[in-house]
């Protein structure tokens, strides 16, 4: 009888994916499981390196997404994939100790629990393994805001490993933003009433293979959540982060233009042409790594054509906000009610494309 599945979220662990099953299979033994891996189309292999294992285990299973990236979406997505009762979502990196499964399968069998959490700041927890002080420093803050947002008391809502009742999860799903790293925060965030549950005190190791793919996104990750559960709420939140990355982008403008034209003593015209250079690049680079964060463009190829197609995008929005303007001077309205107005169209406008034609799929 299946039990539990462990999902796996993946991104470039070719190296780690086989250990950590064979892990998996040492701490849960020969039945009542299984593994899905949701690999985001790693370069490195990873969906056909667990395809090699799947031949040969029926335990194993493999969801390959092409043009979607990010873990809390992939989790999502395999959590829905199993009829197993218990879901548990994990990282391959060696980092969650699979001795924990059984007795978090257990508590949760008792019926009085909703969710297990293994977390690295509970009680006889350690993160010694980790060697990353930063990291853990950051980790304890964005729970500090994270216990203040959804209102639990547990040590660790910011936990990648944790296990939960699949029906809960499937009343949840519809719900949940699937934005970011954090699913545990965001389905803390989400339920309805507090959530019955118990945390697992985990020794956190160190990856034994490749490089964190959170140290250069946690940060931007977690204001995700945030501006989700708060923002989020009235506007979509991609395009709360691509307006208030625009609105930045507008001091930087600003901020050029001065050094331009005021400090360095240049025509108006040379500290204009500078300064949208500026604030362009500084918008660009910016949404590339927030507002789309899971469809990120990397490499030098990948960028410039990504910039060259983002200037188009925002000349058309440039447009678009002084045709709208003008079009509601000339009837009357107040100068500042057209110009808001411009601006509101040609920020829908930017976003609309920018989604489709930089960072999404012709």
């Amino acid at each position: 009888m299946l039990d539990l599945a462990i999902i796996l979220p993946t991104l470039n662990e070719a190296a780690n994916i086989a250990s950590f099953i064979a892990r998996l299979a040492d701490a849960l033994g020969p039945a009542g499981w299984e593994v899905i891996v949701v690999d985001d189309d790693s370069g490195d292999g990873t969906a056909d390196a667990a395809r090699m294992l799947a031949r040969e285990d029926m335990r194993i299973r493999v969801i390959q997404r092409i043009g979607r990236r990010g873990l809390a979406s992939a989790a999502i997505e395999g959590m829905l994939a199993t009829a197993a009762p218990y879901v548990a979502v994990m990282d391959a990196d060696h980092q969650h100790d699979p001795a924990l499964l059984l007795p978090m399968l257990r508590a949760m069998e008792g019926g009085d629990l909703d969710l297990c959490i293994a977390s690295r700041f509970a009680p006889g927890a350690s993160t010694q393994g980790w060697a990353a002080p930063e990291r853990e420093a950051r980790s304890h803050i964005a729970n500090r805001i994270a216990r203040a947002m959804t209102g639990i008391a547990a040590t660790d809502p910011m936990s990648g490993f944790f296990m939960i009742r699949a029906d809960l999860l499937r009343t949840l799903a519809p719900r949940l933003s699937g934005i970011g790293f954090k699913i545990l925060l965001d389905i803390l965030a989400t339920a309805p009433a507090p959530l019955r549950l118990r945390e697992f005190p985990m020794d956190f190791a160190a990856r034994t293979a490749g490089e964190s793919k959170l140290d250069r996104a946690i940060a931007f990750d977690f204001l995700i959540g945030v501006y989700d559960r708060t923002i989020g709420r009235v506007l979509p939140t991609r395009f709360a982060l691509f307006g208030t990355i625009g609105a930045v982008g507008v001091a930087v403008h600003l901020a050029i233009l001065w050094l331009f034209h005021k400090g360095a003593g240049t025509d108006f015209l040379t500290g204009q042409i500078a300064a949208v250079t500026g604030a362009l690049t500084f918008n660009f680079v910016l949404n590339n790594a927030l507002t789309y964060a899971d469809q990120r463009l990397s490499g030098v190829r990948a960028m410039l054509a990504g910039w060259a197609r983002f200037a188009g995008t925002c000349a058309i929005g440039a447009g678009a906000n002084v045709a709208v303007a003008e079009a509601m001077a000339g009837r009357g309205f107040h100068w500042l009610t057209a110009a808001l107005a411009g601006i509101v169209v040609g920020s829908v406008w930017n976003f609309a494309l920018s989604s489709r034609f930089v960072w999404g799929r012709f």
